[in-house]
């Protein structure tokens, strides 16, 4: 019976196409950021997929860490980025701050959301809210050896349909999973999967409404805006920091910034 086909969607040969990096990152292929609440095991699964213990440099003006570094994968090169741990991105912390502003305007290929598998419902939060800004994300439930332990049994199919991402369970420590989490990060980056991420509603059509007029005006000042709805929810909202940065042209000066960061560092600049 003739294996090469099967062979190629393996584990074991997915793992063969699996090459670590570390800080090597020049000519890469893709951007992949990593998102998560603290002690969520993001950690892990970037020492796994880079084979890094955290290569650290600071964002651009900012005294937060981050970590960066590289692998390849069915011949695409991804540079990994790990986002700072937070639990929201409404932008009351630097932390928030940073993590939200690399996705919203950084657009990366891909966006891995890790949480604890034993507490997904407070993890849910801060995944519907990555979900709101971008339409490329995989979901990791990680530390399901945990959850086992406390007997906690995850519907994958039902939450996969109902946040309309790939969902993938793991365990980064013990490389469980990790070969279906490469596997759809390089569907998703490749367009060979496309989300239809779950967006938060209302029940109000004032509201409704409100976010439609709302993000056409957005969208008539900054038409290079990678997600105005969401900048529309924030203003309807109050959000300090986006009315102030409208005010003084900041998002348009962040949306530069961030294109800038990943272009320079496509040429081989690591920052």
């Amino acid at each position: 019976m003739s294996t090469n086909h099967d062979c190629n969607n393996c584990p074991v040969h997915n793992l063969a196409n699996l090459k670590k990096l570390g800080v090597n990152m020049e000519n890469f292929d893709y951007v992949v950021a990593l998102a998560g609440n603290p002690n969520t095991g993001k950690s892990t699964v970037f020492n796994y997929l880079t084979g890094l213990r955290q290569h650290t440099g600071n964002w651009p003006g900012k005294t937060v860490g981050r970590a960066e570094g590289g692998f390849e994968f069915s011949n695409n090169k991804f540079k990994l980025i790990d986002l700072p741990g937070t639990y929201s991105l409404l932008s009351t912390s630097t932390d928030e701050e940073i993590a939200r502003d690399f996705i919203l305007f950084g657009q990366p290929d891909v966006t891995i959301i890790v949480v604890d598998a034993s507490r997904l419902e407070r993890n849910l939060n801060l995944v519907l809210q990555v979900l709101e800004i971008t339409e490329r994300a995989v979901l990791c439930l990680n530390l399901m050896d945990e959850a086992r332990r406390h007997e906690i049994e995850i519907d994958v199919r039902s939450l996969e349909r109902d946040l309309g991402i790939p969902v993938v369970p793991a365990a980064a420590r013990q490389g469980e999973g990790m070969n279906d989490l490469l596997s759809k990060v390089h569907e998703v980056a490749t367009g060979s999967y496309v989300c239809k991420p779950h967006r938060m509603t209302s029940e109000s059509k004032a509201i409704k409404k409100s976010i439609e007029e709302l993000t056409k005006k957005v969208v008539d000042i900054y038409p290079d805006l990678p997600n105005a709805r969401w900048v529309a929810m924030r203003l309807l909202e109050g959000d300090q920091r986006i009315i102030n940065a409208i005010r003084n042209n900041e998002l348009e000066e962040l949306n530069k910034i961030e294109n800038a960061e990943v272009q320079n560092e496509q040429v081989g600049e690591v920052a």
